[in-house]
């Protein structure tokens, strides 16, 4: 199963892939199992950037990224919650296959389709 970030128009910044998950998950899981794994990946050698789904609390957000204030490790339980928060205000759309996934409840059948897409939605500066 791969995850894999993209822009609105499709074109992809990063990408990961995690293997033995179960053959169907809601998009729930999925959500917070990816952002469990990158908090993992980022504590294992903290930096001054983090490039995770959602910001992490005292971050500026960057291209591609978050500069944190300082290196420290990050709680992966907040940073899912504040993902499910996001997702829920529209700040982020979860694509698999051809089809918008709107309600994290939804099962996802990973055979069917073991690319998830993440697409950041970054709100317009002015009107």
């Amino acid at each position: 199963m791969t995850f894999r970030d993209e822009t609105a128009t499709g074109r992809a910044l990063a990408e990961f892939s995690l293997p033995d998950l179960p053959e169907r998950i809601s998009a729930r899981e999925l959500v917070r199992l990816r952002v469990r794994e990158e908090v993992a990946r980022y504590n294992a050698a903290p930096s001054p950037r983090f490039r995770g789904l959602v910001k992490p609390s005292d971050a500026e957000a960057e291209l591609n990224g978050y500069r944190m204030r300082t290196a420290r490790k990050l709680d992966w339980e907040k940073q899912a919650d504040a993902a499910e928060t996001a997702f829920a205000r529209n700040g982020f759309l979860l694509l698999v296959g051809d089809r918008q996934i709107e309600d994290l409840d939804t099962e996802i059948d990973l055979i069917a389709d073991p690319v998830v897409s993440f697409v950041r939605l970054i709100p317009l500066v002015g009107g």
